[in-house]
């Protein structure tokens, strides 16, 4: 089966909270099953490295860290028209690449009908593995939105069954 929609996580995963974007699709992929159609995809600082793995596609899902200028922790929604004016502004040098990206797609015709960004404000983008507490206190409310914005999609994700739990037979996997 063709894959028609991605989840594409950015962003830095050495500067704290400018990584929660990749940090967020591989909780994702831990905690769920997406039909065959859906492809979650680590895009790190691609930029257009990302422009074959968009190509073909009917929606794209971009998660990243995203200035706002809001309270860290917030967490937005920013789709289609309005992609190329928020992206004006550059939290980190890996959203040159997603202007760019958008734009190439568009001008090579390939651009996918539906694109979201769903982003949430950092707190700390300095070098470091952790994600900062206040980006960890709003990581399942990230999760959430992401899964809600699947669902308007019409994407069911199922969640995986915990290894060790008993299933309805009473064994355990």
């Amino acid at each position: 089966m063709k894959t028609k929609i991605s989840i594409i996580g950015l962003g830095n995963i050495l500067l704290r909270d400018e990584g929660v974007g990749v940090h967020a699709v591989e909780e994702m992929r831990k905690r769920y099953d997406f039909p065959p159609d859906v492809h979650l995809l680590d895009g790190g600082t691609l930029g257009l490295d990302l422009l074959p793995l968009i190509e073909g596609k009917e929606r794209i899902l971009f998660v990243d860290a995203i200035d706002i200028k809001k309270k860290p922790g917030t967490i937005a929604i920013i789709e289609d028209e309005e992609l190329p004016s928020f992206l004006e502004p550059k939290l980190s040098l890996h959203h040159v690449g997603l202007s760019d990206l958008l734009f190439a797609s568009s001008f090579m015709g390939t651009r996918p009908a539906k694109i979201a960004l769903i982003g949430i404000q950092p707190e700390k983008v300095e070098t470091g593995l952790m994600l900062s507490e206040t980006i960890q206190k709003n990581f399942e409310k990230l999760l959430l939105t992401i899964l809600t914005k699947l669902q308007e999609w019409g994407v069911e994700v199922k969640k995986k069954i915990e290894k060790g739990a008993a299933n309805v037979f009473g064994h355990s996997f």
